[in-house]
């Protein structure tokens, strides 16, 4: 059996599971029979994928009587469909092992358990599609499980507003890929991938393909400014799901871009890489922005997403370009650079997501400004969350670090291009990523130090427990990982070869061969990495330092109240909080990035009462661009809400007319 047959034998058990789910979730049974099985499942599709694409020679195919006439369902397992599939099964037997501890707190396990192996199996089957059909149906069928969950707690009215948007998005996400697919497939119809490859389109229709396609991807992914889903819908779901649909789901999207662009569009055409790298860096920016200034701990997490799905589409923006140009070396390297940042925060955001989850599961509460003093509490969620803010903040020898280099690597190669547009772009998009990268670390000091240092800012923050073990040990596998893939980088580079070679046409030179551990993106002469030799030389720096003052300083135990400026005041609200953090990047960036509304009201010298302040920071992308639409959507809806009341014969007058009109044009159709 070949491989593409394997995983759609293993898709199969996934949506058998979920039908058995559906019975079952409301008994004792339910939850270990459920993410049990997606657990093996998983990681039986990922030892799958694996070998695929470590091993695999050419792709293995199969077509099913099904789907279309005369092209039926085509599935196929490819080096770059492989490396996906790693990634998704990966997040996923970490998300079901994570749910086998969490899903006890589920309140309505009955709306989770059903849809939850479907979107696992929805997501594997995008992967494996070789025509847009079978693409486009596995799509939406990921699409409406994915929704199934973001409304599992539907009686709250932010959720159920979360699933309208989220699904009013997602179809307008799949009309734009239906549309890439018609242009692509030309008159004649070539639905099949392989058919499409053997007759590109012509260069014009090649670049509305593409156009199509970035919005259609960009919209699943959460590019800005189709981002305005991704901050509702991630809180909204339970957080195992969060976890899947920020570090799985959206990378599927980022796979759907890469193979229609690097793949099924034709020769490369540079003009494309400009809206692409425009793109990457502004959503880069705007989801970083959002996150410093929001202060719920999942929608910090979801603001991220749309960070590093920026940094992603810069990473490909350069590979395209360079590809475009002929510069096959530095395309391998910005193609390798976007892959292995795909996958490393696959690693880092499902740990977040996790700990997030843990977080509220101790103490019912997300709002940082609840939160505090949990390092006490939850010691080792902390040291697994402090693992994740390091390594999603890009800092050595964590594997967020070895990406986002790879990256601005690859942007140090952009003199090499012919064109002066990108000659001049690319410093820029440049520089955006170093401030992005910059802005997210002053995120993560402030989303992990509000909620674990300091003192308890609630009564359920001062009662917090622990998580059960199997949350930690989910919680635990991913912090090493991120640990391994940070000191390793070489051997996961290597493993990306053959993804990178089939969608670039060539490949970075062997890094696991070099000395010492290290890797040199393009040759030692210019730059080069080792994360062994960082992670030796912070932990002896920690082990002297640590020894030193054991040694020389006193021995005793001293306890003292923190140091408040000369003011000790026990209570918790004299501590910095989660606005007061941002203050200084708000005063900066507020008035380009959102729409803030200050009111501040002072009592007079000598008054008693308290001072108030408010605050409230609105999506300038929302505010701008969306509301006006839903207006004017409103109003027709409005117009068009007295249709429902007219007499037959009215009704009949309209459908003649209809018909009129649609011959007139028909008629005049050249």
């Amino acid at each position: 059996m070949n491989g593409a047959a394997l995983c759609l034998a293993g898709d199969a058990a996934l949506l058998a599971l979920a039908v058995a789910g559906a019975p079952t979730s409301a008994r004792p049974l339910g939850r270990p029979l459920v993410y049990g099985g997606s657990l093996v499942l998983s990681l039986a599709l990922l030892a799958v994928a694996a070998e695929a694409l470590l091993f695999g020679g050419p792709g293995a195919s199969l077509v099913l009587p099904l789907g279309l006439p005369w092209v039926g369902a085509r599935f196929s397992l490819d080096a770059l469909s492989a490396f996906f599939l790693v990634v998704v099964n990966l997040s996923a037997a970490a998300a079901s092992l994570y749910a086998l501890g969490y899903g006890r707190h589920e309140h309505d396990p009955q709306r989770v358990l059903p849809f939850f192996p479907a979107f696992l199996a929805g997501m594997n089957l995008v992967l494996v599609a070789a025509d847009a059909y079978t693409f486009l149906l596995s799509w939406e069928f990921m699409s409406l499980a994915s929704w199934a969950l973001v409304m599992a707690h539907h009686r709250d009215g932010q959720n159920a507003r979360a699933g309208y948007v989220y699904l009013v998005m997602a179809s307008f996400g799949t009309f734009a890929l239906l549309i890439a697919f018609a242009l692509l497939a030309g008159l004649d119809g070539h639905f099949a991938f392989e058919a499409i490859r053997a007759a590109p389109p012509a260069a014009t229709v090649a670049i509305l393909a593409l156009v199509a396609a970035l919005v259609g991807a960009g919209s699943k992914a959460g590019l800005a400014p189709l981002h305005v889903w991704l901050p509702l819908a991630h809180p909204a779901a339970p957080s195992h799901v969060s976890a899947l649909m920020s570090g799985a789901m959206t990378k599927v999207a980022v796979y759907a871009f890469i193979r229609i662009a690097f793949d099924l569009a034709g020769p490369p055409d540079w003009r494309f890489s400009i809206p692409v790298l425009v793109v990457g860096a502004a959503s880069g920016l705007i989801g970083v922005l959002q996150a410093l200034m929001d202060a719920d701990l999942k929608r910090v997490l979801a603001y991220s997403t749309i960070e590093n799905i920026g940094l992603i589409f810069v990473g490909l923006g350069l590979a395209y370009a360079f590809r475009a140009s002929g510069l096959d070396a530095a395309a391998a390297l910005a193609m390798t650079a976007a892959l292995l940042h795909v996958f490393n925060h696959a690693l880092f955001k499902s740990l977040l997501f996790f700990g997030s989850g843990a977080v509220l599961t101790a103490t019912g509460e997300r709002r940082l400004n609840r939160l505090g003093g949990l390092l006490n509490r939850m010691p080792a969620t902390g040291l697994f969350m402090l693992v994740g803010a390091a390594a999603i903040s890009a800092l050595p020898p964590l594997n967020g670090f070895v990406s986002e280099w790879m990256i601005l690597q690859a942007v140090l190669l952009s003199p090499a291009l012919p064109q002066w547009t990108l000659k001049i772009l690319a410093p820029a998009v440049g520089a955006s990523v170093a401030l992005t990268a910059a802005l997210a670390a002053a995120c993560f000091v402030r989303a992990f130090g509000i909620p674990f240092l300091g003192r308890p800012r609630s009564d359920a923050a001062a009662k917090a427990e622990e998580v059960d073990r199997i949350s930690l040990a989910a919680m635990g596998g991913l912090a090493l990982l991120c640990l391994i893939f940070g000191i390793f980088p070489g051997q996961a580079i290597d493993a990306l070869r053959a993804a990178v070679d089939q969608a670039i046409g060539a490949h970075m030179p062997t890094q696991s061969s070099i000395a010492w551990l290290s890797i040199e993106p393009v040759a030692a002469s210019r730059s080069s990495y080792n994360g062994l030799l960082v992670a030796l030389f912070i932990a002896l720096s920690a082990i002297m330092a640590a020894t030193i003052i054991h040694r020389f300083a006193t021995a005793a135990l001293r306890r003292a109240p923190a140091w408040d400026c000369g003011f000790p005041d026990p209570a918790p609200n004299t501590q910095y909080s989660a606005e007061s953090f941002s203050q200084p990047v708000r005063r900066v960036f507020g008035r380009i990035a959102f729409t803030p509304e200050e009111r501040i009201d002072m009592p007079r010298p000598g008054e008693t009462r308290a001072a108030y302040f408010d605050l409230r920071l609105g999506d300038r992308i929302w505010t701008t661009g969306y509301l006006p639409i839903l207006k004017v959507v409103e109003r027709a809806a409005t117009l068009l809400n007295h249709l429902q009341f007219l007499t037959i014969r009215q009704y009949l007058s309209v459908v003649f007319g209809a018909l009129v009109a649609l011959l007139v044009v028909l008629a005049s159709w050249p």
